[in-house]
């Protein structure tokens, strides 16, 4: 064979492996339209679905939670009111000008863990309690 000839045998066989590349790549990208296409197609449906669905009844709003009658708990929301920021049950002792006595600091504790069950109030941390803002409307609005 003739050089001319053999270089246009290279060429032909170059031509030929990157047409069977692009080939590859036209079959690997149906594919993936297909894929593509099927998923848009099930969203449609599920959007179908969801439009077909009756409305949903509101959510009941919840109430605010009700403050145990003994006036103490007001007194310590009125605290944490007056002086935002988290607090110990030692500091709302001393705030509250009561003997920082074992019982009485434990009796406070109490009180605070009740007013955190009743989403009043947050425990921080373990005894580091602090104002639940998004409840301010238990301590008369204030901040």
């Amino acid at each position: 064979m003739t050089p001319l000839l053999e270089r246009v045998d290279a060429r032909e066989r170059e031509l030929t492996a990157a047409a069977e590349q692009l080939r590859t790549q036209i079959d690997e990208l149906t594919t993936r339209l297909r894929e593509l296409d099927e998923e848009i197609e099930n969203l449609a449906v599920t959007r179908k679905t969801l439009l077909a669905l009756p409305p949903a009844a509101p959510e009941p709003t919840e109430e605010p939670p009700a403050l145990p009658a003994h006036p103490a708990y007001q007194q310590i929301l009125e605290t944490f009111a007056e002086t935002p920021g988290p607090k110990r049950a030692r500091d709302l002792c001393q705030a509250l000008d009561l003997p920082l006595t074992p019982k009485s600091i434990e009796s406070t504790r109490h009180k605070l863990k009740r007013l955190v069950s009743l989403g009043v109030l947050a425990e921080a941390e373990p005894g580091l309690f602090a104002k639940d803002w998004n409840q301010n409307e238990v301590c008369g609005g204030r901040e």
